[in-house]
């Protein structure tokens, strides 16, 4: 609690608190009161909809926190932004390129390696931690960025995209400027936990996008039991049934 108290007093985590708390105001805000929803609001609130690109972004932020200096703290969301924002500036163009390789075949794959990738570098030690973190942030990024483009509301609408470049970047820095304040060997452990989550969460929306979806037909039509029909004007006509005839 001492070093609690010291901490809070700093400007470092004020400003860190304020940076947390202004992203969950604006989403309280955005729920709660009556009024049109605008692209930019709408970009920010996609985000939060894409679940397992935000449990990388907070694995990313995780690690930021856990950054061994403050270039490499850095390092992560400047990456994150260096990706993100040129492809769905020039997403088109973009996504002409990707198509032509082999990796427009296998696009689903792209969003459990990022989540994948991030979990894993959580696992790694210190300056192999930060580098890892950093090609996480770039495919987590590229990820994101296919999500944004292939949408409907994404393509070519500035303050969508700019709604989502914000609020990815609330996902990636916000809780670990809080973290890194208290920044300690204590992060160690709930660090390689939250890896093995990430890692078991991209597993398995791997395998479940390989395996197709158990359908069940429908149930054979049933003979119509109607021997009458009924005109718009009311008039009903009597149909015979078939099989009085055969019988």
């Amino acid at each position: 609690m001492d070093r609690f108290r010291a901490v809070a007093r700093t400007g470092g985590f004020r400003f860190s608190a304020a940076w947390l708390a202004f992203g969950f105001l604006l989403v309280l805000l955005s729920q709660t009161l009556p009024h049109d929803y605008g692209f930019l609001e709408l970009g920010w609130l996609f985000t939060l909809s894409v679940y397992d690109l935000v449990l990388a972004m907070l694995g990313l932020s995780v690690a930021l926190a856990f950054a061994e200096t403050v270039a490499a703290a850095a390092a992560i969301p400047v990456m994150f932004a260096l990706v993100l924002l040129p492809i769905m500036i020039f997403f088109d163009e973009v996504f002409f390129l990707i198509r032509e390789t082999v990796l427009g075949y296998n696009l689903f794959l792209v969003a459990p390696l990022a989540v994948m990738v991030t979990g894993l570098a959580l696992w790694l030690p210190g300056r192999w931690r930060d580098r890892a973190a950093v090609l996480a942030a770039a495919i987590v990024a590229f990820s994101l960025s296919l999500f944004v483009g292939l949408d409907d509301l994404g393509v070519g609408v500035a303050d969508f995209a700019s709604g989502t470049l914000f609020c990815s970047l609330w996902l990636v820095t916000a809780p670990g400027l809080v973290l890194r304040q208290f920044r300690g060997g204590w992060l160690t452990i709930p660090s390689r936990i939250i890896g093995s989550w990430l890692v078991v969460i991209a597993i398995v929306v791997g395998v479940s996008l390989y395996v197709p979806p158990k359908r069940i037909a429908p149930p054979p039509p049933q003979p119509s039991t109607d021997t009458s029909i009924r005109l718009d004007d009311g008039t009903v006509i009597d149909v015979p049934d078939p099989t009085d005839e055969e019988q």
